[in-house]
């Protein structure tokens, strides 16, 4: 059985229909599978952040990145994504 591979992805920016829709499609076209997810509005602005399985998906972390980097530039979204690794690495106390 294959080791899972976690990246966690952040999404913000002004709030718009679709956002959510966009991302899960890029995602699901390419076999990468949403384990959770969390959003909220705050005044007009738009977060979610989601933690995402790639290990079974059919584009790597490089090509992820840049797929949803090109999907949040036609959103108007900022989305950045990191290996679960680095995110905590980076984010621990």
């Amino acid at each position: 059985m294959k080791e899972k591979e976690h990246v966690v992805i952040t999404v913000m920016g002004q709030d718009r229909v679709g956002i959510v829709a966009a991302v899960s499609q890029a995602l699901a076209q390419y076999n990468a599978n949403i384990i959770d997810i969390s959003q909220t509005i705050l005044q007009d602005i738009f977060a979610m952040i989601l933690l995402v399985d790639i290990s079974s998906a059919t584009k790597n972390l490089v090509e992820l990145k840049e797929i949803l980097a090109e999907t949040g530039k036609q959103l108007g979204v900022n989305i950045v994504v990191q290996h679960e690794d680095i995110f905590r690495y980076m984010h621990r106390i």
